[in-house]
């Protein structure tokens, strides 16, 4: 049977009684307005808070980057040989640029002039830094277990560690230098070397993973500055053309 048309005008197509329309305002705005007038319409953003944002985020990555940085000499001695170099007697060695940053073994005695005793943060080991008898070129620095400090504490003679400059040392050795002339009363040379004892390649891996950490932090907040600064300009507006 055909269908016939409705003879009701309401119902025609196109055609809605009047409170079965939907209000404009609740349509959605795809279907009022072009994209374009709708980003118009949006409220701009925070400028204050979004140049905070950047500053802080681009401190935080020269931070961090600084910090990799600082790093750079303890990660590069954690993936080095982990056989050490026998040396000899410290007391007549005269170190060069090819042992720079190595895994050395040698034996000597420690002085007492410009000793000093320290510890460090979240460590409970404590410290020596002594120089070598009759070379005051080298520096020893050895960690004293917890509750084995005292005035029975017999120091090692032979060692086995990290051999680098002073100066090249890292983080954990900054200000040592002015450490050892406040409280030991004696200067080390500007070319003075320290052997770190018992610091083994295997041992400073942790010096890779935080470098690493640094510099991923440091990649993650300069992706973050980029983004933000290209929705800056994907939200400039496009210049009117002048009224002729």
């Amino acid at each position: 049977m055909p269908h016939e048309p409705s003879s009701n005008p309401a119902l025609e197509l196109g055609t809605l009684p009047e409170e079965r329309r939907p209000e404009p305002s609740l349509l959605p705005p795809a279907l009022d307005q072009d994209d374009a007038e709708v980003l118009a319409a949006a409220p701009a953003p925070p400028r204050r808070e979004r140049t905070a944002t950047v500053l802080l985020m681009l401190l935080t990555a020269i931070a961090a980057a600084v910090m990799a940085f600082a790093l750079r000499g303890e990660a590069r001695y954690a993936i080095s040989p982990g056989q050490p170099v026998d040396l000899g007697d410290l007391a007549m060695l005269q170190p060069g640029g090819d042992l720079t940053n190595r895994y050395v073994r040698a034996s000597g005695l420690l002085g007492t002039r410009g000793a000093i005793r320290y510890g460090r943060a979240a460590e409970g080991d404590s410290f020596r830094l002594a120089p070598v008898a009759g070379n005051p070129r080298i520096w020893i620095e050895i960690r004293v277990p917890e509750g084995f400090e005292g005035p029975r504490f017999v120091p090692p003679t032979s060692f086995a560690g990290r051999l680098v400059p002073l100066t090249q040392a890292g983080v954990r050795h900054v200000g040592l230098a002015e450490t050892v002339r406040k409280q030991g009363g004696a200067s080390i040379p500007d070319d003075a070397w320290i052997l770190i004892d018992g610091s083994s390649p295997r041992a400073s891996r942790w010096a890779v993973a935080l470098a690493a950490l640094f510099v991923g932090f440091a990649a993650w907040n300069l992706y973050g500055v980029a983004r933000l600064l290209a929705r800056v300009r994907d939200r400039a507006p496009e210049p009117q053309p002048a009224e002729t």
